[in-house]
Parts: C-alpha cells; sequence; structure tokens
C-alpha cells in the first residue's frame, strides 16, 4: 500500500511541475510538433533522464530489481507508442 501512496504523491508533484512550468498549454503542445519550441521535450527528457540514473542507482544498492519484460511487450508497446504519437501529432494540427 505504501508503494502506491509513494507513486502517488510522486506523480502528483511531477502533474505539479509540469504545470507549473506551463507545459500543459495548448500552444505549448502544438508548437512541440511545429518544432518552433522544444520546451516540453526538454522537460520530458530531463526527467527521464534523472528517473533512470535514480533507477540505476537504487538497483546498484541492491533496494530495487529490474523485471524482465516479455517480448511481446516491447513489439506493443513501441506499436501503441506509433499510434499515440500520430494521433497527438494529427490532433495537434
Amino acid at each position: 500500500m505504501l508503494n502506491y501512496v509513494i507513486a502517488l504523491v510522486l506523480g502528483v508533484m511531477f502533474g505539479f511541475s509540469l504545470n507549473k512550468a506551463g507545459l500543459t498549454r495548448y500552444n505549448k503542445i502544438v508548437n512541440v510538433f511545429r518544432f518552433t519550441d522544444m520546451a516540453v521535450l526538454k522537460f520530458m527528457m530531463t526527467a527521464l533522464v534523472i528517473s533512470m540514473f535514480g533507477l540505476f542507482i537504487l538497483r546498484g544498492l541492491g533496494l530495487i530489481t529490474f523485471p524482465r519484460v516479455p517480448e511481446t511487450y516491447i513489439a506493443g508497446n513501441l506499436i501503441g507508442g506509433l499510434i499515440f504519437g500520430i494521433g497527438m501529432a494529427l490532433t495537434g494540427y
């Protein structure tokens, strides 16, 4: 149960920081797909890199283990990500 509470708190904090940075505004999202404003991408890439380092440090300390991802999920995730990305790009116009 504690894991769910921690995940909820971190998610709310991340959403709050997205909103405070102004990255939830329509114009910001549209301009990402027009390649005129990279603020959203920079923010998301920074969050991904920091999370990646944190996870690998926790794994190195032995506090967490990475589960094995079956091959079928990788293909499904790639296809789903492409569909989602194309849909987001089309809706931005």
